[in-house]
């Protein structure tokens, strides 16, 4: 069993629905309904939870940003592998808009399944997911923009820190 530490960059997202405008204006009188940023009501202030099994984190509220919020954000959460489910291996990103009326909106949300960053992570040391986009679903299941996310795995040497093993392998490799 192996333990680390999963990092998570939470870099911005693209063209998200905006959840700020009454659904009984219709496309062509008012920009907002369309998903436009020129909104009657005003810009969407979207913010991200990430689950990853039973811990979450909150992003910083991304104010009158819109549907293209940028967050540049780093989280933590400690991994196990094997752990005891396999919903662990995933990391859900709830985007919401932060509403004073509602206390928050749903926007959509993204899954990315990180099992096997975890499990070679464990076998490697280190492991990344360079920053990539990841389709936003909405609550009816639509897809409707993306949101980037970088990922990375590093393992939990217990009595050695991290640059002390890799100098080890160094060696041990250059002794061959």
């Amino acid at each position: 069993m192996g333990s680390g530490i999963l990092e998570v960059l939470l870099v911005d997202a693209c063209c998200l629905k905006d959840t700020d405008c009454f659904g009984i204006f219709s496309c062509g009188i008012f920009a907002c309904c369309c998903g436009k940023d020129t909104k009657f009501i005003g810009k969407m202030d979207p913010y991200v939870l990430i689950h990853f099994g039973n811990e979450e984190r909150k992003s910083k509220v991304a104010r009158w940003q819109g549907g293209n919020p940028v967050w540049n954000e780093k989280f933590t959460f400690e991994a196990e592998y094997p752990g005891e489910k396999n919903d662990l291996y995933k990391l859900t990103f709830k985007i919401m808009d932060e509403d004073t009326l509602t206390g928050g909106d749903f926007v959509g949300e993204s899954v990315i399944y990180v099992k096997d960053v975890i499990s070679l992570g464990v076998e490697e040391g280190t492991i990344e997911l360079p920053t990539a986009k990841y389709s936003v679903v909405l609550q009816d299941k639509r897809y409707y923009g993306d949101i980037r996310v970088g990922v990375k795995f590093i393992r939990k040497v217990e009595g050695v820190k991290e640059k002390d093993t890799a100098a080890c392998k160094e060696s041990h490799s250059a002794s061959e």
